[in-house]
C-alpha cells in the first residue's frame, strides 16, 4: 500500500504532468506564449482587460474539465481492475462445489 499511503501524506501530486519530453506540447506552448505576447501587444487597456477576464474563464473551464477527466479515469481505471482481479479470481478459485468438498474433507 505503499502508493496509497504516499497519495495520503501528500507526496503525490496527480495534477502534475513531466512535458519536457513531449516536443509537441513544449511547441504549442511557446506558440501561445508567442501569439499571447503579440496580441496583447496590439490591444487597447480595454481590449487587454477583457482579454484578462476571458483567458481567465478559460483556465478555470480547464481546471473544471482537467478534473472531471482526472476523476472519470481513475472510475476507469479502478473498473478495469477489478474486472481483472473477477477474472483472476474465478480463474485460480475451484467451481463452488470443489469448494465445499474440500471443507467437509478438512472437517472429517
Amino acid at each position: 500500500m505503499k502508493i496509497l499511503e504516499e497519495f495520503w501524506y501528500g507526496n503525490i501530486e496527480p495534477t502534475d504532468y513531466d512535458t519536457s519530453s513531449c516536443k509537441e506540447y513544449k511547441k504549442l506552448q511557446e506558440l501561445i506564449c508567442r501569439n499571447e505576447e503579440k496580441l496583447r501587444a496590439a490591444m487597447t487597456d480595454e481590449q487587454k482587460a477583457l482579454f484578462e477576464k476571458y483567458t481567465d474563464c478559460v483556465r478555470e473551464h480547464q481546471t473544471i474539465m482537467e478534473c472531471l477527466i482526472f476523476q472519470n479515469s481513475f472510475k476507469l481505471g479502478a473498473r478495469m481492475i477489478l474486472e481483472v482481479m473477477n477474472k483472476t479470481i474465478s480463474y485460480l478459485m475451484p467451481p463452488a462445489g470443489e469448494i465445499l468438498r474440500v471443507a467437509f474433507v478438512v472437517e472429517r
